[in-house]
């Protein structure tokens, strides 16, 4: 039986990894640990803000280790390492998001179908709406913003409505790419340094797991280590990657509403689409414990998420983004917050009460993005043959939607190719 190893465990690696399980021997290499939600309560957390004790948004790695940020001066990355990547940290949104896909003449409604058949996605979520969730959502109809109940990964009836999407949900009701990996040989700890290439085929991968160095060999080799991973493991390997980094910024607008309770309700349960971005009600624990701004008591606020489809424009190195926005991100950002303040103060806010969060961003990938030529094989012409990279990194475009249940599709035909070539 052939070996193949999957470098990452999140949406891109684990449904890969699931999917070649049944014909192959399949080793899964993840740099992180078994994730665990955050176990604190974050009221108690919340009485320790006015200290100033929570004053680098890094310092949430300590509660969090699955959580690694990397802090830009304009940005902060988010995302996540451990088993599971950062689908455990996603707020479970199984949105359709193949536009660019389709622009180059990639279909994957066959995929996509089956990820609806054998997968927990659901948009029967809203009876387990607050009366603050369904005014947003009717102030944003009369708007003509056209809000649409947002498909979910979840299990409506586990839900505790316990606002820890992002951080870990504690019942497991939302579902993540570790329940993929059952019954497949998973390593942690494990950092992959590069890919040895010879002969035009990948050989052999080079990991560190703490002081040891460990070279370990396979007939196919799958990079999945998230777009921000992912472009370091392949230059270290001597395979190019291009500087057209998107990571899909967020900026949460928000206002304070006594009683509003967003700190209890499921997060992103409806979506607006607009021209380039998106709109979503989304309580951001990143700027509630480490803007200023934001110190206000935790039941008493309403606050919604811009996440902007950015230009293509940025790079990755050593594990650091290089990414400064344009001025036409920035156009789009400000159309976003004068909408989300409309809605804001058509619900009762006070317009000088109206406040951003920390600028943030949480789905990099597009440094080696698919062209039309390989619109078929999903593999680029610059990788060997028995290599193939299975993340957002070969998006062709950024999205300004979750992109997991897309790279999972993505992944799925990846592996049927890799299956009809190799078994």
């Amino acid at each position: 039986m052939k070996k193949v190893i999957v470098i990452g465990s999140g949406a891109g690696g684990a449904m890969a990894a699931h999917s070649l399980a049944r014909h192959f021997e399949v080793t899964v290499l993840e740099e992180g640990h078994a994730f665990r939600p955050l176990a604190l309560p974050l009221d108690k957390l919340s009485m320790f803000r006015k200290t100033g004790l929570y004053f680098d948004e890094r310092m949430i790695q300590l509660l969090l280790p699955a959580m690694r940020i990397d802090k830009q001066k304009e940005m902060i990355m988010v995302y996540g390492r451990g088993v599971g990547g950062t689908t455990t940290l996603a707020t479970g949104n199984a949105v359709r998001a193949d536009e660019g896909l389709r622009r180059i003449g990639i279909q994957l409604d066959e995929e996509f179908e089956e990820l609806y058949r054998e997968l927990p996605i659901t948009t029967d979520h809203q009876r387990y709406w607050s009366a603050t969730t369904r005014k947003t959502f009717e102030v944003m109809q009369q708007m003509g913003l056209d809000p649409q109940p947002m498909a979910k990964f979840l299990r409506p009836g586990q839900c505790r409505l316990c606002g820890h999407c992002s951080i870990g949900c504690p019942t497991r009701a939302k579902w993540d790419t570790r329940e993929l990996l059952e019954g497949i040989a998973v390593r942690t700890g494990c950092r992959v340094t590069r890919i040895d290439i010879a002969d035009g085929l990948a050989k052999k991968v080079h990991i560190e797991k703490g002081l040891q160095h460990e070279t370990l060999e396979a007939d196919i080799i799958i990079v999945a280590a998230g777009g921000y991973g992912t472009p370091d493991v392949l230059r270290a390997s001597g395979i190019p990657c291009q500087p057209t980094l998107f990571v899909d910024p967020v900026l949460c607008v928000a206002a304070t509403m006594a009683g509003a309770r967003q700190n209890r309700q499921l997060l992103m349960p409806f979506v607006s689409r607009r021209e380039k971005y998106i709109l979503s009600p989304y309580m951001d624990w990143l700027s509630f414990f480490f803007n200023s701004s934001w110190r206000k008591p935790m039941d008493g606020m309403v606050s919604l998420m811009i996440k902007l489809a950015d230009v293509e424009q940025g790079d990755v190195h050593g594990g650091k983004m290089q990414k400064v926005l344009t001025p036409l991100d920035h156009q789009r950002l400000k159309q976003g917050v004068e909408e989300c303040r409309e809605v804001l103060v058509r619900m009762g806010a006070r317009e000088e009460e109206v406040f951003l969060g920390t600028l943030n961003a949480g789905h990099p990938g597009g440094m080696l993005p698919l062209t039309a030529a390989e619109a078929t094989s999903l593999h680029s012409s610059s990788l060997p043959d028995n290599l193939y990279v299975c993340d957002a990194s070969i998006l062709p475009q950024s999205l300004g939607l979750p992109p997991m249940l897309t790279i999972m599709a993505l992944a799925r035909r990846i592996a049927k190719n890799i299956t009809a070539a190799y078994s």
